[in-house]
């Protein structure tokens, strides 16, 4: 152990102590310049909204947790647009798609389940959750048909279901908004009884922790059992501990979140509980829509990294025709690829609609360029072969910052969409340059 970690230090020697440091950690670099980014956005707003209004609102739980709910819908979707722009596809049509699948969903469990079932069934929102989901792998596989199999430029087949799934969505209901939704299906969207309260955020924040110091020591072994260079242990203390305090951070930050007092004197009252003369405190704790990001995160990471379909993934970004001659299907990986993208999609539908506790056609409207400007910004490239699935949702969460802040500081829509703009290409300027340095 001791050699192969003197390996490591010898095949790079110290640039400086900040050089050492990243070496030792094998810290992403763009990772931390993303997070830096995040982190100036956020101080950035909170700082103006102390020199404007004399007081900060942005670094507060409130809006911080409000954040990570709305980043939920964006950064489910910008998880599978990193695999359709590594393999050097775009896809256009998923804002259209969601809001299609929205409208197909709200149809579901408004007009047609409680027909059968009776009204509060419990199995309608499973139900309808499926038929979203299943709605949406079905348009993606579909699209990927037509592009792998027919030749159809992405750009062109997914433009096109820009067009046809946000008129299809309008024409299921003749425009109109289908509310409320199932009760039951609402709860996904986040909100007061949409999340896990104190309790359950610890439990989660502890197995996030243990997941951590788990992945650090198998990590370890696997790098023993293969000879690779070892970091040093003060290297792997420190990642455990970035990783643990974030983690911990993040629930204590959810937890200072309370619900609304309307809302507390409602439930005490409905369980007979005493609200004392100070008032109950009762945390939100982690927001439903945030786990399934999560879990849609840690998932599509395995999958990326640590399956066959991952690797096929890259290879087909790396170079298409190479990866056609070493046997690689890339036809079928298309549309398997734009089939998961649909599904992502599906279920960025369950997360928006339960949100809004309704279903409208217009719902997802430029999600697409959210979504891709997420995966760009999160260090996909353009070019293919690039991405991480992490790095996209930072992106996701920076553009969400990005829009929230604005609207705290009294920008309209105009000047809110002249920003995103800039910062898209900023995004892939920055990607070129770092492409460029590293050949």
């Amino acid at each position: 152990m001791t050699q192969t970690t003197s390996r490591i230090s010898a095949s790079n020697p110290a640039t400086g102590i900040f050089g050492r440091f990243l070496r030792a950690t094998e810290i992403d670099t763009r990772l931390l310049g993303m997070v830096g980014a995040l982190v100036a956005i956020w101080v950035g707003f909170h700082i103006y909204g102390i020199v404007a209004n004399g007081s900060g609102v942005f670094l507060t739980p409130r809006n911080l947790w409000n954040l990570s709910v709305q980043t939920a819908s964006i950064g489910i979707m910008a998880c599978g647009m990193v695999l359709v722009i590594i393999t050097r596809h775009i896809d256009l049509s998923v804002g259209s798609l969601l809001g299609f699948a929205a409208m197909v969903m709200g149809i579901t469990q408004v007009w047609v389940l409680p027909q059968w079932l009776g009204l509060g069934h419990p199995a309608i929102w499973i139900i309808a959750s499926i038929v979203g989901m299943s709605v949406g792998a079905s348009i993606g596989a579909f699209h990927g048909w037509l592009v792998a199999y027919r030749g159809i430029p992405a750009f062109i087949v997914t433009l096109g279901g820009l067009l046809v799934w946000r008129g299809a969505a309008f024409l299921l209901a003749r425009g109109e908004t289908i509310s409320p939704v199932d009760a039951n299906f609402a709860l996904i969207g986040g909100g007061p009884y949409g999340s896990i309260g104190a309790t359950g955020s610890w439990i989660v924040g502890l197995a996030a922790c243990s997941g951590i110091v788990w992945l650090l020591v198998q990590g370890r072994k696997q790098r023993l059992k293969f000879d690779f260079p070892l970091r040093p242990m003060w290297a792997e203390y420190t990642l455990g501990v970035l990783g643990c305090g974030l983690v911990i951070g993040s629930v204590l930050l959810v937890n200072a979140y309370p619900w609304p007092r309307g809302i507390v004197n409602q439930y005490a009252a409905a369980q007979g509980i005493e609200v004392p003369e100070g008032g109950l405190f009762i945390s939100h704790g982690f927001a439903i829509p945030v786990l399934v990001l999560a879990v849609v995160g840690i998932g599509m990471t395995f999958l990326m990294t640590r399956t066959r379909f991952g690797r096929y993934v890259l290879a087909i970004g790396g170079n298409p025709d190479a990866a056609e001659l070493a046997g690689i299907d890339t036809r079928w990986m298309t549309v398997k690829i734009f089939a998961l993208m649909g599904f992502l999609t599906g279920l960025s539908a369950v997360v928006a609609s339960a949100r809004l506790n309704s279903a409208t056609n217009s719902l997802g409207q430029l999600d697409e360029l959210y979504v891709i400007a997420a995966a760009v910004i999160g260090g996909t490239s353009l070019a293919g072969g690039v991405g991480t699935i992490y790095g996209a949702i930072i992106g996701a969460l920076v553009m969400q910052s990005l829009k929230t802040g604005m609207v705290l500081i009294g920008f309209d829509a105009a000047m809110q969409d002249i920003v995103v703009g800039i910062v898209l290409v900023l995004a892939v300027y920055v990607d070129k340059l770092y492409r460029s340095r590293a050949k």
